[in-house]
């Protein structure tokens, strides 16, 4: 039996699947299991901010600043620190690779035909926090669909459907039709159907007015026009595209750094006319249509999806072995957000770079005779894109 899973920093789970057939001994590297600690926008993730409604701030729900001795606020805070250990992560992936070799991906890959079904399963995180203090809730749902939707898609898998679990202690009719609403809009920018779900009141379980929330997706791709990264070579260039701001990532340090702020949700964020809360409550952008529409036309040849473990970690996870990449700085434009995290929580930049999408929130691997095209079809088309890097020898990632 092979086993699928995925790790995740603030919750671990294995779930076995299906028995693989002799003839696909040669199943592509399954990819549903992972570290997970946490273009330009559609018009959808555009307008959210409009639509946020701010709480009124009380003592109850107000992060401020609690400094635990006067030279606290010198210290340089980290993701461990914060309770989330990547490194732990990672030595699961590897003990569990030990046992379902082949695991290690974005997401999981069965048979079916001349045809492979793409699955994969993730939450929101301790983002969940955050909707519950600024009481926004008609969002979360994109969150949770995009999370697994672009997980799939680099694999080159276009989703089918998807199916959420909500569970509460007490079911708040109202609150649970604005998430699912949310779910429902994440797959329409997904062009995938909400096939089912399930709703669970567990008394006792949760605290009051407060719910988690998980999300499953599967898609198909052609066996002879998967993804897999195996003909990536040196020379090959990156390409990012942009994030909306943290997406569903890291959240357990953005909490730790704000608490240990002079700022709350409410503050405007420095040099912006906008929120800390609206800033860190947008939604995770939905890559879906954008990749599979480059993909369509050639070129690609790896693509990592940036959510926990950031640049770091998750893009050598398409690269053969032996290979690298070597990241452009200033390449970009990285979010005020991010800089306000580094600034306020005095987080060194290496760390910021393992937790944190920093502005990027997909990056194609593509041949560099198709890096040019692929770049002005995609400005001529309004999106916003980045050649961020290319591939070099030597593993890890290098930023120059």
């Amino acid at each position: 039996m092979e086993i699928g899973c995925r790790a995740n920093a603030e919750l671990l789970r294995c779930v076995p699947f299906s028995t693989k057939s002799s003839s696909d001994q040669n199943l592509p590297k399954s990819n549903l299991y992972k570290p997970s600690l946490s273009s330009s926008f559609s018009k959808t993730s555009q307008s959210v901010s409009k639509q946020i409604r701010m709480k009124k701030a009380s003592s109850s729900v107000v992060l401020k600043a609690k400094k635990e001795d006067e030279n606290e606020d010198l210290e340089s805070m980290t993701y461990k620190e914060a309770g989330v250990d990547i490194d732990a992560g990672s030595e699961l992936v590897r003990r569990i690779a030990k046992m379902a070799p082949g695991i290690g991906g974005f997401g999981g890959l069965f048979p079916l035909g001349d045809s492979y079904l793409v699955a994969g399963t993730d939450g929101v995180g301790t983002k969940l926090k955050l909707a519950f203090e600024t009481n926004i809730h008609d969002t979360i749902g994109i969150d949770l669909v995009a999370m697994s939707v672009n997980d799939i898609i680099t694999s080159g898998a276009k989703p089918l459907f998807f199916l959420d679990y909500f569970a509460t202690s007490r079911l708040d009719v109202d609150l649970a039709e604005k998430v699912i609403k949310g779910i429902v809009d994440g797959c329409k920018l997904s062009d995938c159907a909400l096939l089912g779900g399930e709703t669970a009141e567990m008394p006792g379980f949760y605290a009051e007015g407060e719910y988690d929330l998980s999300g499953f997706a599967v898609g198909i791709v052609k066996k002879d026009s998967v993804i897999d990264g195996k003909n990536i070579g040196v020379g090959d260039v990156l390409i990012g595209l942009p994030s909306s701001g943290v997406h569903s990532n890291g959240f357990s340090l953005v909490r730790r750094v704000l608490a240990r702020s002079e700022l709350t949700l409410e503050s405007q964020l420095p040099g912006k006319q906008t929120t800390l809360g609206e800033a860190l409550m947008a939604p995770t952008v939905i890559y879906v249509k954008q990749v599979l529409n480059i993909i369509s036309k050639g070129g690609v040849k790896g693509i990592a999806h940036i959510t926990g473990g950031g640049f770091t970690d998750n893009i050598p996870r398409v690269f053969p072995k032996g290979l690298g990449a070597s990241i452009y700085k200033n390449s970009w434009d990285i979010p005020p957000v991010f800089k306000w995290i580094q600034e306020a929580g005095r987080v060194e930049e290496a760390e910021m770079m393992r937790t944190f999408n920093m502005g990027i929130g997909m990056v194609l691997v593509v041949s560099s005779e198709a890096a040019d095209r692929i770049l002005e079809e995609e400005r001529q088309e309004g999106n916003v894109v980045y050649r961020i890097g290319e591939v070099v020898n030597g593993e890890g990632v290098s930023y120059c």
